[in-house]
């Protein structure tokens, strides 16, 4: 009798970063800011998902199939390191070399973008409730130009009523009152 398949989800590992190694096939690439919100988001929320790795039975190590950045914020953030104990959540899935390649590229792809619309009803909805621009950047990993942007194209007055605006310049002899 054939055994049924189990999502390797429901055996996760406490894994030492030591024992976990990436891949050299990953084409992702996570830019600084990203990676800011990456660890800003790791560190008030915690590891919700875990590292998906093979695990290499000659070395004894975990390759990652998918979590690299996840992975690359436990090296890089001390605070997160120390509070986790140097360890990773880790799914382990057995495949051969080439459907763990498929399995990268598919989980990076799924990930998908965000929608300008849906952000411009989140900012809206924080500005409404009373959270200021500051707050918007630092949680939402947004800086200015961007926040800016999202409230330039919802086109409501209200996302600047507390923005200062400034004269961009005066004309030489015009008196400005």
């Amino acid at each position: 009798m054939e055994r049924s398949f189990i999502s390797p989800v429901y055996d996760i590992r406490r894994v030492p970063i030591g024992k976990i190694q990436a891949n050299a096939y990953n084409p992702n690439h996570v830019a600084p800011p990203e990676m800011k919100l990456l660890e800003k988001s790791i560190w008030e929320d915690g590891y919700t998902m875990p590292i998906v790795c093979y695990y290499l039975e000659e070395s004894g190590k975990y390759e990652i199939v998918d979590g690299f950045h996840r992975y690359t914020v436990m090296l890089t953030s001390k605070r997160i390191r120390e509070r986790e104990g140097a360890c990773l959540p880790v799914s382990v899935i057995d495949k051969p070399i080439s459907d763990r390649m498929a399995s990268t590229i598919r989980h990076n792809r799924a990930r998908g973008m965000h929608s300008i619309e849906l952000m411009q009803g989140i900012v809206q909805n924080v500005i409404e409730a009373g959270m200021g621009d500051d707050w918007i950047m630092r949680n939402f990993g947004m800086d200015a130009d961007e926040l800016l942007r999202l409230k330039q194209l919802s086109g409501l007055a209200a996302l600047f009523r507390d923005r200062d605006f400034s004269r961009a310049w005066v004309a030489e002899g015009v008196m400005v009152g």
